[in-house]
C-alpha cells in the first residue's frame, strides 16, 4: 500500500488554483526556520544534520504511556518513540541517501512547477516520488501532438486539453501522500510566496528576472530555479537567495580514524592505524573521543586539520603541555555548514562568473550557450515563434541577434561565435527531447530538494550542456526535418526522419526492469524505439514488485505489488506509446538461460541496454556482447552518484576490461572476537542470524530427510566443518530443542548470556587487559577494543527486545504458536525471570583465533573422524525421540518486512555486541542499511543516467559515429559534479598485416576437421601447438597420439574428449587456440568459433 495522504487543508483541483485557505495549504516552512533544529544536537546526541541517529541512547527511552495501556516492545525500542511520520518500507532506499531529518524537511515542502512540457513532467515525477508535501503544476498552454515526443504523461486523448490539467491525475498516482494541484491562469509574483521552491521550464527572460527579483528579496528568500531544454541543448539557473545555508555539503558519512599515537608538539601530529587510509582533507574540522592519557582532547571541541596524509593528520593545536598519550581514541570529522551568496538572475545574466563544466573538451561552450539562450529569448519576443527546423533564414536571424548581444556586452565579450553550434541550436530550438528532459529533470529535481533541505551543495549558478555529437553524421537536407504529423515530430525536427526510421526499426534488449529499467522503457517508448513492424524491444527481469520499489520505479503502483516487474513495466510502457512492440520475459540472463537467449536471439539484436544491479550479471552480458559484437549501453547509480559507459564494437574497451577493486573484507577474527566498528557487529549479527535460524534448521532437515545419506556425506568429508555441522544439528534437535514458547524464551535468555557475557568473560580471561603480544606490544592496542561483559536486566528494554525477537523467531523454526503476550514487556519479563542461568567459569587453554589471515574458526583435528562417528550415533538416538514427519522451518532473512522481527533481532544482536565493546549503537533503520546491504537509491540520479544513455543511443543506431563522439559519464548530483569523456579504445594486437582486439572473433564454417583448422591458421602465419575446449585438450603438438585425430571433425572431438553437450539451438562452439609465429613468438589470437551446422 502507498502511504496515506498527509492531511492538509485545501483540495486538489483542475483548471485553476483553489486552496480554500492558501495560507494553511501552502504554509511556508523554509530552511531558514529550521537552522536551530538541525545544527543543535538533542540531549541524547542522536540527531545529526541530514543523517540517522546512532547513539546508544536511542534504545530504551520510551516509557509506558499514561493511558494505562501497556505498549508492545516494538514501540518502545530502537528509537521508535517518535511518531512514524516516514513510511520506511516505501522510502528505505531514499532514507539511505537523505536521512530522516532531510526527509522530514521534504515532507514540509510545497513546490511550484511552471511549464508542463517534457522537462516539467520529469521534474514533477522526481519530486512526487521523493515525497514532498505538495506539487502545484502551472501551465496555460494546451497539449499538442508535438508534446508527445517528450512527455510521458500525455496521450493522443489529451490533445487540446490544458497541459497542467492533463497531468495531474497520472502524477498523483505516483504517490498518494503528495498533494498535486493545478494552476492554469497567469501567475502573479504574490502567488510565489505560497511555495518553498519555484521552478520555471518555459518562461521568457523578462518575466523570469521579475519573478526572481521577487523571490530573491522575499523574507525568507524563495529558492528560484529556471531550466530549459531546447533540442540537444539545455541550461539550469539557480538562485537560492543572498545567504543560503548548506548543512551537509556532500552527503557522505563523517570520516573517522582510529588513533595510534599523538605527539606533544605544536602543531600536534596524530598517527592512525594503517587498517585503512584516512580520507580527511586539509581544512577539515574534527573531534576526538575515547583517548587515554591526553584526555584534554576529549573535550568535544572541534579542531582544524592543517595537513592530512594517508595515515596521519597534523592539527592546528599545541599539545605540548597536554598529558602524554597512552592508548585508544577515535577522531571524527565534524560537518561544517557553508553559506552561499547567490546573485539574482538580473545580475548573473550580465556577470555569470564561472560556469559549471561537464565536458572538458568543451571549455568554450558554456559562454557561447549563455549567449545563444539569450538570443533565442529575443528571437521569440520579436517574432513570436521558435526558429523553424531546417530554416537557414531563421538560423541566420538567430546568429545575427547573438552577434548583436555579444557586441553590446561590456564584460565577457566572446571573440569567436561558432556558427555551426548556433545553427544546430536554431534548428532544434522548439523541440523538447525526452532524453534531455530526463537528464535535466534529474538535475533540477535534485536542486529543488537541496533548496528545501540544505542537504548537498547547490548548483552555483549556471549550468549549460549540449550533446551535438548525438546528431547524425551524414548531412541532412532541410526536407528531412519536416513534420510528418506524428508523435515524433519534435524529435524529427532535430534528427531528421531517416534516424527516426532507424529508431523504430531497432531490435533492442533491455536487461532489468527495476529503477533504471522503468526509466529506460519510458524513454525508449517516447523516442519511438522498436515502434514499427520491423522493430522489437525485449525486456527481461526475474524479480517481482515490492513496496520499497515504488519510490523510484515509477511504472509500478501499489496494486502491482507481488507481480512480475517486466510484465507490469511492459504494459505501462505500452500505455505511454501504444505503437511500442515489446515482449516481457521473466528469465535471468545467464549461462543457464542460453536456451532462451540463444545465438539467433543475440545475432538479431541492434543494441543491448543494461539496467542491472549487480556486477556478475553485467559481466555476463558484457561477454555476450563481445562474443556477438553488439553495442552495450551500461549505467549504474549509487545514491546521488551515477555513471554511464558506452561499449561499442571495435571502438571502445568492453565493460570487463577494467574492474573496481574488491571491497575490503574484515578479517574473520575481527568480526568474531575483536570488532571495532558497528559494521563488524552487524556482519557478525547477520552471520549468527543465518546460522541459527536458516542454515542449522536446513541442515537438520537435510539429516531428517535422509539420515543415511547425510551421515555418509559427513563421514566422507571428515573435516572440522563436517564436525561443526553435526554438533550444531545435534544441539538444535536435542539439547536446545523447543516444544513450548517458554522453551524458546529459555533458549533466547541463554543465548544472551552466551553471546554477551560468557564469551566476553572467556575472551578477557584468555587475553587480560594488560596482555602483551610476542613482540612485547600491548595486545589490546588499536584498533582492538577491550570488551566488558553485559549483565542482563529485564528492566532494560533493549535486553528484553533481544529476548522477544529471538524467542519469536526460534518459535517459528519449530512451528510453535506465538502467544499474544509475547510482545508485552511485563509478561515477557516474568517469563524471562523463570529461566535458570548457570554460572560460567572461564577455561584455561581455550584457543581463540587472532590471525587476520585465518579463513575458518574451526580447528582441524586428527580426531575429527572419531568425533563425527560419535555425533552421528548420538543423532540417531535423538532421531528416535522425534516424530517421523518432524521438520524444522528455516527462516530466510528478509530485510524489507518490518513485521517479521528479522531486523529487530539483527539490530539487537549488533547493538548488544557494540555495547559490550564500547562501540556507538545504531537504530533499526541504520542497521537495515548495513546488514541488509541496501544500496542507496533515488529517482533523480536514475533519471539523469538513463537520459545520458539515451543520448548515446541516437549515436549507436545512427551507426556512423567515431569513438571521439561517444561519452562516458560520472556524475555526483550532491556536489554537483559532471565529468564526461570519450571512452577508452580497446587494446590492439598486431601480427603481420593483421590487427585485432578483444572484439574480434574468428569463425570457421562448414564443420571443419582438425587438419583443416590447423591449415586455416597456417595461412595466417600462425602455428597452432595447442587447441582446447573447456578444460580439455583436443590437440597438442607434443602428444604423438593426437596426430591420429587430424581427419576427425573438431565437433566430434569436442563431444568425445571434452564431453561437450550441444543442444539443437546451438550452431557453433568455441575453442581456444595457442599459437606462435615462425620465429616461435607466442601470439595471442581471438577466440575461434567452429560452426558445425
Amino acid at each position: 500500500m502507498l502511504p496515506i495522504k498527509r492531511q492538509v487543508e485545501g483540495e486538489v483541483v483542475d483548471g485553476g488554483y483553489n486552496s480554500g485557505d492558501s495560507q494553511s495549504l501552502l504554509k511556508k516552512n523554509r530552511i531558514g526556520c529550521l537552522i536551530s533544529s538541525s545544527v543543535t544536537a538533542t540531549t541524547n546526541g542522536s540527531e545529526r544534520t541530514g543523517g540517522e541517529g546512532n547513539s546508544s541512547s536511542l534504545i530504551g527511552e520510551s516509557k509506558i504511556g499514561s493511558s494505562g495501556v501497556e505498549p508492545s516492545l516494538p514501540d518502545m525500542a530502537f528509537g521508535d518513540g517518535n511518531p512514524q511520520d516516514i513510511d520506511e518500507d516505501l522510502h528505505s532506499r531514499q532514507l539511505a541517501v537523505y536521512g530522516r531529518e532531510t526527509m522530514r524537511r521534504l515532507f514540509a515542502t510545497n513546490v511550484l512547477i511552471s511549464g508542463m512540457q517534457g522537462l516539467g513532467a520529469e521534474i514533477a515525477k522526481n519530486l512526487i516520488l521523493a515525497g514532498v508535501k505538495s506539487v502545484t503544476l502551472h501551465d496555460e498552454g494546451m497539449v499538442e501532438l508535438w508534446d508527445l515526443s517528450g512527455n510521458f504523461i500525455f496521450s493522443e486523448n489529451d490533445l487540446g486539453k490544458n497541459r497542467a490539467t492533463a497531468s495531474v491525475q497520472k502524477l498523483q498516482e505516483l504517490n498518494n501522500a503528495v498533494v498535486v494541484s493545478t494552476l492554469t491562469t497567469k501567475l502573479t509574483k504574490e502567488q510565489l510566496s505560497d511555495f518553498q521552491a519555484v521552478v520555471f521550464t518555459d518562461i521568457n527572460l523578462e518575466t523570469a528576472v521579475a519573478f526572481d527579483d521577487y523571490c530573491h528579496n522575499h523574507q525568507p528568500p524563495i529558492p528560484f530555479i529556471k531550466a530549459e531544454v531546447r533540442g540537444l541543448f539545455g541550461n539550469v539557473f539557480c538562485d537560492f537567495g543572498p545567504a543560503f545555508t548548506i548543512f551537509d555539503v556532500d552527503g557522505e558519512e563523517p570520516r573517522t580514524g582510529i588513533i595510534e599515537s599523538i605527539s606533544n608538539d605544536s602543531p600536534a601530529l596524530v598517527s592512525c592505524v594503517d587498517d585503512e587510509r584516512l580520507e580527511f582533507q586539509d581544512g577539515d574540522v574534527v573531534v576526538f573521543s575515547e583517548i587515554r592519557g591526553m584526555s584534554e582532547l576529549n573535550d568535544g571541541n572541534p579542531r582544524k586539520i592543517i595537513c592530512a596524509r594517508p595515515y596521519s593528520i597534523t592539527l592546528d593545536e599545541d599539545t605540548t603541555n597536554f598529558g602524554t598519550y597512552e592508548k585508544g581514541g577515535i577522531v571524527t570529522q565534524v560537518k561544517q555548514p557553508k553559506v552561499l551568496n547567490f546573485k539574482p538572475l538580473r545580475e548573473a545574466l550580465k556577470d555569470p562568473e564561472e560556469f559549471l563544466l561537464s565536458d572538458f573538451s568543451k571549455f568554450d561552450r558554456p559562454p557561447l550557450l549563455h549567449l545563444a539562450f539569450q538570443a533565442l529569448d529575443k528571437f521569440l519576443s520579436e517574432l513570436g515563434r521558435f526558429p523553424t527546423a531546417g530554416s537557414e533564414e531563421d538560423a541566420q536571424k538567430l546568429m545575427s541577434i547573438a552577434s548583436n548581444i555579444n557586441e553590446s556586452s561590456e564584460d565577457g565579450k566572446l571573440q569567436d561565435i561558432n556558427p555551426i553550434i548556433l545553427r544546430h541550436f536554431a534548428f532544434g530550438a522548439r523541440a523538447v527531447l525526452n532524453p534531455m528532459a530526463a537528464m535535466f529533470g534529474g538535475i533540477v529535481g535534485q536542486e529543488v530538494m537541496k533548496a528545501c533541505s540544505g542537504k548537498f551543495h547547490p548548483l552555483f549558478q549556471f549550468f549549460y550542456f549540449d550533446s551535438v555529437e548525438s546528431l547524425p553524421t551524414e548531412p541532412l537536407d532541410p526536407s528531412d526535418f519536416r513534420p510528418l504529423n506524428s508523435r515524433y515530430d519534435a524529435q524529427i525536427s532535430v534528427f531528421g526522419s531517416k534516424l527516426q526510421k532507424k529508431l523504430e526499426d531497432a531490435q533492442v534488449f533491455v536487461v532489468g526492469s527495476g529503477a533504471l529499467g522503468c526509466e529506460f522503457l519510458k524513454n525508449l517508448a517516447l523516442m519511438g524505439v522498436s515502434c514499427n513492424n520491423q522493430g522489437k524491444l525485449t525486456i527481461t527481469d526475474d524479480d517481482i514488485i515490492e513496496k520499497s520499489n515504488l519510490s523510484r520505479q515509477f511504472l509500478f503502483r501499489d496494486w502491482n505489488i507481488g507481480q512480475a516487474k517486466s510484465t507490469v513495466a511492459a504494459s505501462a510502457a505500452s500505455l505511454i506509446n501504444p505503437h511500442l512492440r515489446i515482449e516481457a520475459l521473466q528469465n535471468r540472463v545467464g549461462s543457464e538461460t542460453e536456451n532462451v537467449f540463444d545465438d539467433r536471439f543475440w545475432e538479431n539484436l541492434s543494441v543491448i541496454v543494461n539496467a542491472l544491479d549487480n556486477v556478475n550479471a553485467r559481466l555476463y552480458v558484457d561477454q555476450r556482447c563481445l562474443y556477438f559484437q553488439k553495442p552495450l549501453l551500461e549505467s549504474g547509480t549509487l545514491g546521488a552518484k551515477c555513471n554511464t559507459q558506452m561499449v561499442i564494437p571495435h571502438l571502445t574497451e568492453n565493460y570487463g576490461a577494467s574492474r573496481d577493486p574488491p571491497e575490503k573484507q574484515a578479517p574473520m577474527c575481527t568480526v568474531h572476537s575483536f570488532p571495532h566498528n558497528i559494521d563488524h557487529c552487524l556482519t557478525w549479527a547477520r552471520s549468527e542470524f543465518e546460522g541459527l535460524l536458516e542454515k542449522t534448521p536446513a541442515e537438520a532437515n537435510a539429516y531428517l530427510s535422509n539420515p543415511l545419506e547425510y551421515a555418509s556425506a559427513m563421514r566422507n568429508a571428515g573435516d572440522g566443518q563436517a564436525r561443526d555441522n553435526l554438533e550444531r544439528v545435534l544441539e538444535c534437535l536435542d539439547k536446545d530443542r523447543c516444544k513450548t514458547f517458554q522453551d524458546c524464551i529459555n533458549w533466547a535468555r541463554l543465548k544472551f548470556e552466551d553471546y554477551f557475557s560468557n564469551r566476553v568473560k572467556q575472551l578477557i580471561f584468555t587475553f587480560p587487559e594488560d596482555a602483551a603480544t610476542s613482540t612485547g606490544a600491548l595486545f589490546w592496542s588499536a584498533p582492538k577494543r577491550f570488551p566488558q561483559p553485559l549483565q542482563f536486566s529485564a528492566t532494560d528494554t533493549s535486553h528484553l527486545h533481544f529476548i522477544m525477537s529471538a524467542s519469536i523467531l526460534r518459535a517459528e523454526t519449530f512451528g510453535i504458536p506465538i502467544p499474544d503476550w509475547a510482545k508485552q514487556p511485563k509478561k515477557l519479563a516474568e517469563a524471562v525471570d523463570k529461566v535458570m542461568v548457570p554460572e560460567f567459569q572461564p577455561q584455561k587453554n581455550v584457543k581463540i583465533v587472532t590471525d587476520d589471515k585465518a579463513t575458518s574458526l574451526s580447528n582441524a583435528s586428527i580426531d575429527d573422524s572419531v568425533a563425527i562417528n560419535e555425533l552421528i550415533m548420538k543423532l540417531e538416538q535423538c532421531r528416535t525421540t522425534l516424530l517421523s514427519n518432524f521438520r524444522m522451518k528455516p527462516v530466510q532473512f528478509e530485510k524489507d518486512d518490518d513485521t517479521n522481527n528479522h531486523m529487530d533481532l539483527i539490530a539487537a544482536l549488533a547493538n548488544m555486541r557494540a555495547r559490550s565493546y564500547g562501540i556507538p549503537e545504531v537504530d533499526k533503520l541504520k542497521a537495515k542499511f548495513i546488514a541488509g546491504r541496501i544500496i542507496p537509491a533515488i529517482a533523480t540520479s536514475t533519471a539523469m543516467a538513463t537520459g545520458l544513455v539515451c543520448l548515446e543511443l541516437y549515436k549507436v543506431l545512427d551507426r556512423g559515429h567515431k569513438v571521439e563522439d561517444y561519452r562516458n559519464t560520472f556524475a555526483n548530483l550532491a556536489l554537483p559534479l559532471f565529468s564526461m569523456a570519450e571512452p577508452l579504445p580497446p587494446k590492439v594486437i598486431k601480427h603481420r598485416d593483421m590487427r585485432w582486439t578483444v572484439w574480434d572473433r574468428w569463425t570457421l564454417k562448414d564443420n571443419p576437421t582438425l587438419r583443416e583448422l590447423l591449415l586455416w591458421l597456417k595461412t595466417k602465419g600462425l602455428n597452432a601447438y595447442s587447441i582446447s575446449c573447456g578444460s580439455c585438450l583436443l590437440f597438442n603438438s607434443m602428444f604423438p597420439r593426437h596426430k591420429d585425430r587430424m581427419s576427425r571433425k573438431v565437433v566430434d572431438l569436442a563431444r568425445e574428449v571434452a564431453k561437450l553437450e550441444l543442444p539443437p539451438y546451438r550452431r557453433h562452439f568455441d575453442v581456444v587456440v595457442a599459437c606462435d609465429d615462425d620465429e616461435d613468438n607466442d601470439v595471442d589470437i581471438p577466440q575461434v568459433s567452429i560452426y558445425f551446422r
